[in-house]
């Protein structure tokens, strides 16, 4: 039996047309995927630092672009048919390091205004971000199928960047804490 596919699984269809297209001028560009998934990460790490200083609506914009930026790495590996472990190794661990990045942008924000609450709320967040992915990745290596959390990377980033444009940091955290763990 097939598993379901995810909210992302289906984004990636819907938009394959344009990722196609964006793969391919990358690619003829000499840019390789894991520079574009680097580049992804020193993207949102300058997007976290924005946060840490109370500069919500542009650090989302920030993340927005480099969370975008992301996505294509995949999709350049499979259109040069290139696609490797390696690859989806260093996008995987990439992919942890953009997202507690970002959560170490705000819990910094949040301890900075000595607001604890917010700061245990960005814990939890930052810790449910990563267990879900672990324990998938430790449940697919041990052979069997993991649909964990509520909310995918994609998810949680659709939560975040919106109430983080209308300056609503805490409420972002809270969501995420509470349907991502």
């Amino acid at each position: 039996m097939q598993p379901k596919p995810t909210f992302t699984d289906r984004l990636r269809v819907l938009f394959k047309g344009i990722l196609d297209a964006i793969g391919t001028f990358l690619n003829g560009l000499g840019l390789t995927p894991n520079s574009i998934t680097l580049l992804g990460l020193a993207g949102t790490t300058y997007g976290a630092y924005l946060l840490s200083q109370g500069r919500m609506t542009a650090g989302a914009f920030v993340l927005l672009a480099f969370v975008l930026v992301d996505a294509f790495d995949g999709t350049m590996a499979r259109l040069r048919g290139e696609p490797s472990a390696f690859g989806g190794f260093v996008d995987s661990v990439s992919d942890r390091y953009s997202e507690l990045v970002t959560f170490g942008g705000l819990l910094y924000f949040f301890l900075s205004h000595d607001d604890a609450i917010g700061a245990m709320m960005t814990f939890a967040a930052a810790s449910g971000s990563v267990l879900v992915s672990y324990v998938k990745a430790r449940a697919e290596g041990l052979g069997f199928t993991a649909k964990v959390g509520i909310l995918t990377r994609v998810e949680r980033y659709i939560v975040l960047i919106p109430l983080l444009v209308f300056n609503q940091p805490f409420i972002a955290v809270l969501v995420i804490a509470a349907l991502g763990n």
